[in-house]
């Protein structure tokens, strides 16, 4: 299997394994469809760590050698396929971390770009859409995404030059958000990843599609979506346990629901 989706204690852990690069087909994208949809309806998720097992790699994008022959239609079909995938990292109610800590290239960055966070070790590897040195664009969503994230003339650059940034440039550029030695990297990322699992994670993965609708829409479409997921949260046991803990003056234990 190229991915797998564990739990550790309430975090899931959804593995990339397929060496040499972490490279993805239409069949690995499938596994990874699943391992996404098995983290969005099991409970006992409460939020999604993506690493890779490969120790110089998170992430290299699509597979080329499989794409050699490909008719227009098919790799149509393909690119349709990677948008729906990582689309679906972004409809799930719950915090996706990117754990990143080797090379990030690619449809590999455009996954990472489709999790709400983006944490780095440091190290020598880079990190950059390349798509361009093969004559192609980003296909899995970086124009749009890498865009958005970060000052756009600067996102232009690096996809029409495919050029690659160390994970210290990708912090100052605002492409990860977080960035740890490598000897803690790991331990940093679960800690964070832990912390929101024992968190009121129905109400953190509401915000999330509150702030994901509301920014691509007007601001009163926005804070429609606000009112909405607000009506929900009230009404659930976290809210009720949430503010009990509150007046009672003692820590809050939530269930995610």
């Amino acid at each position: 299997m190229a991915y797998t989706l564990t739990n550790d204690g309430g975090v899931g852990i959804l593995t990339m394994e397929q060496p040499p690069a972490n490279a993805y087909t239409k069949a690995t994208l499938q596994e990874l469809q699943e391992c996404i949809d098995e983290a969005r309806n099991d409970t006992a998720v409460r939020c999604v760590v993506v690493k890779s097992a490969l120790p110089k790699f998170f992430a290299a994008g699509a597979d080329i050698s499989t794409l050699d022959g490909a008719t227009a239609q098919s790799f149509t079909d393909f690119v349709l396929m990677a948008h729906e995938t990582v689309a679906m990292i972004e409809r799930t109610p719950k915090i996706f971390i990117a754990a990143i800590a080797g090379h990030c290239i690619g449809g590999g960055l455009e996954i990472a770009l489709a999790c709400d966070m983006r944490f780095a070790a440091a190290g020598k590897y880079g990190l950059g859409l390349g798509e361009v040195n093969l004559g192609l664009s980003p296909g899995m969503g970086g124009t749009q995404r890498l865009a958005r994230l970060i000052q756009p003339a600067q996102a232009l650059h690096l996809m029409i030059t495919g050029e690659t940034v160390p994970p210290e440039r990708a912090l100052e550029l605002g492409i990860v958000e977080r960035l740890y030695p490598a000897e803690t990297f790991w331990d940093e990322v679960m800690a964070y990843a832990r912390k929101l699992a024992q968190g009121p994670s129905l109400a953190q993965g509401l915000i999330k599609l509150s702030v994901k609708h509301g920014l691509a829409g007007t601001l009163e479409q926005g804070l429609a979506q606000e009112r909405a997921n607000q009506s929900l949260l009230f009404a659930s046991a976290d809210a009720a346990e949430g503010v009990k803990a509150f007046l009672e003056k003692r820590k809050a234990k939530f269930e995610g629901r």
